[in-house]
């Protein structure tokens, strides 16, 4: 890596005072250009794919990770590969990758979501949507959303083993094994800070059994409350509360049996 940023003509970084930091400390004098997500990276894509056909050599860091996973640089490469510029991916710290191999669950097959949605009725679907999948589930998330995402998890996954990574490779990290709701109940102990990971553990066989057998009797509720003349606003209320399952999760249900 040191060796590229010595050799390269120009960096694209996510954030130029932190990647100056690190090129101070190791002598290294490059010109820089900053490309990060919240901006329209559209124009400076297109810029720097030209510079690139001028025979330019650009290294695109970010300030922490890996590119791409759930940092920037996908619409480069995309725009490289269009050009058919050579694209060449250095090893590097990847927090998924770390967090999966300390977390004591199953490596692979693993699925990675990147960061759930911060708003609650998108991050229950998105939970929803991985709910059935027996492979390991790997998230990102920040930690003022933690407690909440942690609930989210526990009520439409269920109890799951699951682990949670903070901080990995720096001086603070810490890992927390055991079912959601231990990880929950230690994140309603204290305020965490710092960036997590969540490994979460896939659906077991036992479970997806009983959650279809759950289903089918959400179904066989829901019909016999709304043919007796009961709203289906009112069915689900009644039903979730009797069963014990997420209104969001029956509300779906509703949705497909009386569209």
């Amino acid at each position: 890596m040191l060796r590229v940023l010595k050799e390269v003509d120009l960096i694209a970084a996510e954030n130029t005072l932190h990647t100056q930091k690190l090129l101070s400390h190791y002598g290294i004098k490059k010109p820089m250009i900053s490309y990060f997500e919240s901006e329209k990276k559209g124009d400076k894509e297109n810029l720097l794919v030209q510079k690139l056909k001028e025979g330019l050599n650009i290294a695109q860091l970010t300030s922490a990770g890996t590119p791409l996973l759930s940092d920037p640089g996908f619409g480069l490469v995309k725009k490289c590969i269009a050009q058919k510029i050579p694209v060449v991916s250095l090893p590097g710290p990847n927090a998924a990758i770390s967090a999966l191999i300390v977390s004591g669950l199953p490596p692979y097959p693993f699925f990675f979501g990147g960061f759930l949605p911060a708003k609650s009725q998108a991050r229950g679907e998105a939970l929803q949507g991985v709910a059935d999948y027996s492979c390991t589930l790997v998230f990102y998330e920040a930690p003022h959303r933690l407690r909440q995402s942690l609930q989210n998890a526990l009520e439409i996954l269920g109890n799951r083993q699951a682990a949670l990574a903070r901080e990995l490779t720096k001086i603070h990290e810490e890992i927390i094994r055991g079912t959601l709701s231990e990880i929950l109940a230690w994140a309603l102990s204290k305020e965490v800070k710092g960036e997590i990971t969540l490994v979460i553990a896939g659906k077991a066989k036992s479970q997806q059994e009983n959650r279809e057998a759950n289903e089918e009797k959400i179904k066989e509720e829901l019909k016999l409350l709304i043919n007796q003349g009961v709203s289906v606003s009112d069915a689900v209320r009644r039903v979730a509360k009797k069963i014990g399952v997420s209104k969001n999760q029956i509300y779906a249900m509703a949705h497909h049996l009386f569209p």
